[in-house]
């Protein structure tokens, strides 16, 4: 029997904030849903060992809200939402932790879906399955799999675009990109840089990744904390979000910024910075939207088609252009660009979904 506990946080601009606690399991934690005017909120299920609750309740709400904007730029019919598990994912995870949290995602009655983020793995999301069947991002009944894949070859997209924009080529041949988190989207990206004739900078705090990544695709590694500062054409950061402030900026040695990481910019206004700078920043819910485009093909009524999955993501490369073009007309960042895209969107329900999303996993089935 699950003995959910539930504390509604009442924060501007958001539909809802709700902390839950479970004492039998441990559970502690926060579901956020910023935006569904345009369709359901989809974001993942973050599982880190929190020094705060504060920490992660900033963390999430940041979270949810780029999630709004990551879904409204690609035009997917989907809101921002995101959870976080104040747990340490090494160690905490049990199936009772997850029994609970489902219950937390059936609480919002399909306003929020949850996936995979850091932390969380897709057996991670099956588990969940058992208990809600709102739930994206699976192997099994037909679904995507993990959408880092996606991520990954979207980031790619972004990388190629702001070359094309830097340069009037999109080829990443000779180009040295610096890659911030090699785990799952980071290290995909060093393989398909790799392939491309890329030279590389890594950096993780994993020290084994790092030296399989340095060995299999020549990449020189530096600290952690000096990949912000590496000479290079490209910084992609694919690791956590707010590596992009004010004391940053000043040591950036790079000609543009195009990541996976959610929330790179640590406040909006930190994309001016880069824009005085003449460093070219790719808005980061834009480059990373991959994956979120792939789990939407999953709920589709016609099922999931990988083929369709990865022309929607190479539509990153072309969006992206425009997005240049447009701030290059107004003298604007390409941050605020698409910021007040999404806005507009929004506003006149450009995009709202208008069919069901389809849900194939029956929690009672797989129980």
């Amino acid at each position: 029997m699950v003995d959910l506990v539930q504390e509604t946080i009442e924060v501007p601009g958001y539909e809802g904030v709700v902390k839950f606690t479970e004492k039998c399991s441990g559970l502690v934690a926060i579901v956020a849903v910023h935006n569904t005017k345009l369709g359901p909120g989809l974001g993942g299920v973050r599982i880190y060992p929190y020094e705060s609750f504060d920490q992660a309740l900033v963390d999430v709400l940041r979270l949810a809200k780029g999630m709004t904007y990551k879904a409204g730029i690609a035009q997917l019919g989907l809101g921002g939402a995101k959870s976080v598990i104040i747990a340490d994912p090494k160690v905490d995870k049990t199936p009772e932790l997850f029994r609970a949290f489902g219950e937390c995602v059936n609480a919002f009655e399909g306003k929020y879906i949850c996936a995979e983020d850091v932390g969380c793995t897709l057996e991670d999301i099956e588990e969940i399955a058992k208990t809600t069947k709102y739930v994206s991002g699976v192997c099994g009944l037909g679904g995507g799999g993990n959408p880092a894949v996606f991520t990954a070859w979207g980031t790619l997209c972004g990388i190629r675009a702001v070359l094309q924009e830097l340069d009037g080529t999109d080829s990443v041949a000779g180009k040295t990109v610096a890659v911030q988190g090699v785990g799952s989207v980071g290290g995909r990206l060093v393989e398909h840089l790799f392939w491309l004739g890329a030279k590389l900078v890594i950096s993780d705090l994993n020290r084994d990744i790092v030296e399989y990544y340095a060995h299999a695709c020549g990449a020189r590694v530096v600290a952690p904390e000096e990949i912000v500062s590496a000479e290079c054409d490209v910084l992609s950061p694919c690791a956590m979000g707010g590596v992009i402030t004010v004391d940053s900026i000043p040591r950036l040695r790079c000609r543009a910024v195009a990541g996976a990481a959610n929330n790179q910019l640590l406040h909006d206004s930190d994309a001016n910075l880069l824009l005085a700078r003449q460093i070219l920043y790719a808005p980061d819910f834009l480059v990373s939207s991959g994956g979120l485009i792939n789990i939407v093909n999953e709920l589709s009524a016609e099922g999931y088609r990988a083929v369709k999955a990865k022309e929607m993501t190479g539509e990153i490369f072309d969006r992206l252009l425009s997005t240049f073009k447009t701030a290059q007309q107004q003298s604007v960042s390409a941050h605020q660009v698409a910021i007040e895209l999404v806005d507009y969107y929004i506003r006149h329900q450009i995009g709202k979904r208008v069919e069901d999303l389809c849900f194939r996993f029956d929690p009672i089935a797989v129980c």
